[in-house]
């Protein structure tokens, strides 16, 4: 543990961070299951209105920096394939 009060702050934060950088990589996570849930049963009104939302999630994602630019493109691709019926 730190001695230091700055670097014991900076622990804090950098704990604060991470957390918010879970959630929302966890919630990019849960848009794919929907996703491909909706895919999967075939309901493309349904996997069309999942797919904007995800992209909109990974957009903010990587515009917060929790996610790397290319990380999130790469996302995006996948996501695009999956709408399309194809293997992701």
């Amino acid at each position: 543990m730190a001695n230091i009060a700055s670097q014991k702050k900076r622990i804090e934060r950098s704990q604060r961070e991470w957390l918010e950088n879970r959630r929302v990589t966890s919630s990019v996570k849960t848009g794919f299951r929907r996703l491909e849930a909706a895919a999967q049963a075939g309901d493309r009104e349904a996997a069309a209105e999942q797919h904007r939302a995800l992209t909109s999630r990974i957009d903010k994602a990587v515009q917060r920096g929790a996610l790397h630019p290319n990380n999130g493109a790469r996302k995006k691709s996948r996501a695009a394939r999956i709408l399309a019926g194809g293997s992701a």
